[in-house]
C-alpha cells in the first residue's frame, strides 16, 4: 500500500528515470523517444486487456473426451493420459463449478492439482500439454527450468512466466488467469548432494516457485523492465492515472517434467531396504518403468527437492519409455506431426511424397539406436532425404516414394532418376505406395469411425471415409482437417432440407446413402448446390404435395434410389400411403395437374 503523502511523478521525471536506467545499462546506444501527447480527463480507449475481461474459458470436457481425444496423436503412454486427462479435466471443471456457485464452496487449504510428469526425452510430455492447451482454448507458457537458474534467486524469471500468458492471452488478463505454465527439464534444479551453504540457482527456484503454484499476485509491471516501464509512461500519457496490474495465479495450472534419470536408483534402494526381510518378496526392478510407478514423495525429497516444493505437485504421472514398434506406430499415425511436416517441406517445391512401411521400420530402428525417444525421429528423417530435397526440386520429379532401399542408397537412386523424364520403376513403387497409405488411412477412420463420429458430429459411411482418405492425400493436413472439410459438404447438402421445407411447407429428409449420393454428384458432374435443390424440387414438389394434401403426411425420407428413380419412387409411394388410407389409386391426379413429369 502507498503512503498518502507519496507525491505522484509526472511524466517527464518518470522519463528520465526510465533514461537514467537505459544510459546506466546500455551507454548511449539506447535512448526513450516518446510523443507528446496530453492526458486526457476520461480514456477514449485503452490498451489494457480490459475490454476483454468478459472472456472466461467455457469448458465442459470430460475425462474420457480428453482421452479419446489425446488417442488420435499420442501412441502408448494410457496411463499418463488417463492422469493428465483426468486431473485437467477436474482442474477446469472445479473452475466452472465455483463460477456458477459464486466461489461459495470455496474454503480454507484449497489443493491444486498441479501436476509433476516423469519420464525419459522424447515421450511426448511437451506435445501432449501443448495438445491439451490447444483442445481446451487456454493460453499455455512453456519455460526450462534451466532458465531459471540464472537469475531464479530473485524470482523474475519465474513471475516472467506467468506474465507470459497475458501476452499469450492477447494482453487478457481474464483468460491468462486460467492458463498452463508448463516448466520442463524441472530435474535440473534439484539441490546437488555434494553442495554445501546457500545454492541459489537450484533450491532458490524452488521456494521463488512456491507462491505462484499456490496463489499469488503478481504484477505486470516487472522490476527492471524497461519495455514494462515505457508502457506505464504511455498509459500514464494517454491517461493521466498510473494503473497497478496484476495476475492472479490461484487458477492457474502448473505442470513440470523432467527426465530424472537417478531417481529409479533412489526408488530401488528404497524399496529393496523394505523388502529385506525373512519372507521378504524382492521386487523386479529390470523394468525402469515400473520402478518409476513406485516413485513417492521422499524419493523427490531424496532427489534434490524440498519437501514444500513436492507438496505443491500433487499428481504424478510417469511415461514409458518407448520401444522401436511405437516409434514405427507413431511414424504411421496419420496426425504425426513428423511425417506432416516432411510432407510440406516436399509440397513447397510440388513434390508428392510417400513413405513405404518398410522404409518407416527402418526409420523407426535408427531412431530408436539413438536413445533419444521420438525426438530422434526427426533427426534421422531429416538425414535420411536431405539429398532428395536437396536434388529433386531441379530434377523436374513431381512423385517421390521413399522406400527402405532409397533410404539406404540415396545417392543410387537420384543417379538413376534422370532429369526431366519419368522413370518407370520410380512411377510404379510410387503408386505401390500410395494405394498402401491410402489403405492404411482408410482402415484407421473405419476403427476409429465411432470416436471420430462423435467429435465432429458426422456420420461416417464407407463414401465418406473415402472422401476423407482422397482428401488428407491431396493436402498436407491432419485428419480432423480433412473430416471437417467432407463435414461442412455434408452440412451444405443437408440445407437442401431446410429451403424445401421453407419454400413448400414439406419435411424432407435426406437418408445418408442419398447425402453421399449428392456429394458424389457435386464432385464428378462439376453440379453447384443451387442445381442439385432445383433437380429436387422439380422432381419431388408435386408428388409429395399430392400425399400430404391426401394423407396428411407431411415427413418423407429420400434415399439414393429415390433420388435416381424419382418417378418409380413416387409411384410406389402414393399407392402404399394411399392403401394405408384406403383412398382409390385413381386419385393420381391432384386438381387436374399429373405429378409426373419429364426431366
Amino acid at each position: 500500500m502507498e503512503p498518502k503523502n507519496m507525491t505522484i511523478p509526472n511524466p517527464q521525471e518518470i522519463e528520465k528515470e526510465i533514461s537514467d536506467f537505459l544510459s546506466k545499462k546500455y551507454g548511449n546506444r539506447v535512448k526513450v523517444v516518446s510523443p507528446i501527447v496530453m492526458p486526457e480527463n476520461e480514456a477514449s480507449g485503452d490498451d489494457t486487456g480490459k475490454g476483454n475481461e468478459n472472456r472466461t474459458v467455457n469448458f465442459d470436457l470430460k475425462p474420457e473426451d480428453l482421452i479419446a481425444y489425446l488417442d488420435q496423436y499420442i501412441i502408448r503412454q494410457d496411463q499418463a493420459k488417463r492422469i493428465l486427462a483426468t486431473k485437467i479435466c477436474t482442474h477446469f471443471n472445479r473452475i466452472q463449478h465455483q463460477k456458477r456457485t459464486g466461489g461459495k464452496d470455496e474454503f480454507e487449504g484449497r489443493i491444486k492439482n498441479n501436476i509433476i510428469m516423469i519420464g525419459p526425452t522424447g515421450v511426448g510430455k511437451t506435445y501432449m500439454i501443448k495438445l491439451i492447451a490447444k483442445k481446451i482454448g487456454v493460453p499455455f507458457v512453456k519455460a526450462d527450468a534451466t532458465k531459471f537458474s540464472e537469475t531464479g534467486y530473485v524470482g523474475g524469471d519465474v513471475e516472467d512466466t506467468v506474465r507470459d500468458l497475458v501476452r499469450e492471452s492477447d494482453n487478457d488478463i481474464e483468460l491468462a488467469q486460467y492458463g498452463i505454465v508448463y516448466i520442463d527439464e524441472i530435474d535440473k534444479i534439484a539441490a546437488s548432494k555434494n553442495h554445501y551453504g546457500a545454492d541459489v540457482s537450484r533450491s532458490g527456484v524452488q521456494r521463488a516457485l512456491l507462491k505462484p503454484m499456490e496463489e499469488t499476485e503478481v504484477e505486470m509491471k516487472a522490476q527492471n523492465d524497461p519495455i514494462s516501464m515505457i508502457q506505464e509512461v504511455e498509459q500514464f500519457r494517454k491517461t493521466g492515472k498510473r494503473e497497478k496490474r496484476s495476475i492472479n495465479t490461484k487458477n492457474i495450472l502448473f505442470i513440470v517434467s523432467g527426465a530424472f534419470s537417478e531417481l529409479p536408483e533412489i526408488i530401488r534402494e528404497r524399496t529393496t531396504d523394505q523388502a529385506i526381510g525373512f519372507g521378504a518378496k524382492l521386487n523386479d526392478n529390470r523394468d525402469e518403468t515400473v520402478t518409476m510407478q513406485q516413485v513417492k514423495a521422499e524419493d523427490l525429497v531424496e532427489y534434490g527437492f524440498e519437501s514444500e516444493f513436492i507438496g505443491r505437485l500433487p499428481v504424478r504421472s510417469v511415461f514409458e519409455r518407448l520401444s522401436r514398434q511405437d516409434l514405427f506406430d507413431i511414424l504411421k499415425n496419420p496426425n504425426n506431426p513428423i511425417i506432416l511436416s516432411k510432407r510440406l517441406d516436399f509440397a513447397t517445391y510440388g513434390i508428392d511424397v510417400r513413405f513405404s512401411d518398410d522404409a518407416l521400420e527402418l526409420l523407426a530402428e535408427r531412431a530408436f539406436n539413438e536413445s533419444t525417444g521420438a525426438r530422434g525421429l526427426v533427426s534421422v528423417i531429416e538425414q535420411a532425404l536431405i539429398p532428395f530435397e536437396t536434388r529433386l526440386p531441379s530434377m523436374n520429379i513431381k512423385r517421390f516414394p521413399v522406400t527402405s532401399e532409397i533410404i539406404l542408397n540415396p545417392q543410387k537412386a537420384i543417379d538413376k532418376w534422370i532429369p526431366g523424364e519419368d522413370n518407370a520403376g520410380r512411377e510404379k513403387e510410387f503408386v505401390r505406395t500410395k494405394e498402401e497409405n491410402r489403405k492404411h488411412l482408410i482402415d484407421y477412420i473405419t476403427a476409429n469411425r465411432t470416436k471420430l463420429s462423435e467429435q465432429y458430429g458426422l456420420p461416417l459411411s464407407k463414401y465418406r471415409i473415402e472422401r476423407i482418405a482422397d482428401y488428407y492425400w491431396s493436402k498436407v493436413v491432419e485428419i480432423g482437417t480433412a473430416i471437417s472439410s467432407i463435414k461442412a459438404h455434408y452440412d451444405m447438402i443437408k440445407k437442401i432440407e431446410i429451403n424445401f421445407y421453407n419454400r413448400h411447407d414439406l419435411n424432407l429428409v435426406l437418408e445418408e446413402d442419398a447425402i453421399d449420393f449428392i456429394s458424389e454428384q457435386l464432385t464428378n458432374q462439376s453440379l453447384n448446390i443451387d442445381q442439385i435443390y432445383r433437380k429436387i424440387s422439380d422432381d419431388f414438389e408435386y408428388g409429395l404435395k399430392l400425399i400430404r394434401d391426401k394423407t396428411g403426411k407431411n415427413r418423407f425420407f429420400i434415399s439414393e434410389y429415390a433420388l435416381r428413380q424419382p418417378e418409380a419412387f413416387l409411384e410406389d409411394l402414393i399407392k402404399t400411403e394411399f392403401a394405408k388410407h384406403n383412398i382409390s389409386p385413381d386419385l393420381i391426379n391432384d386438381q387436374g395437374r399429373d405429378y409426373r413429369y419429364e426431366d
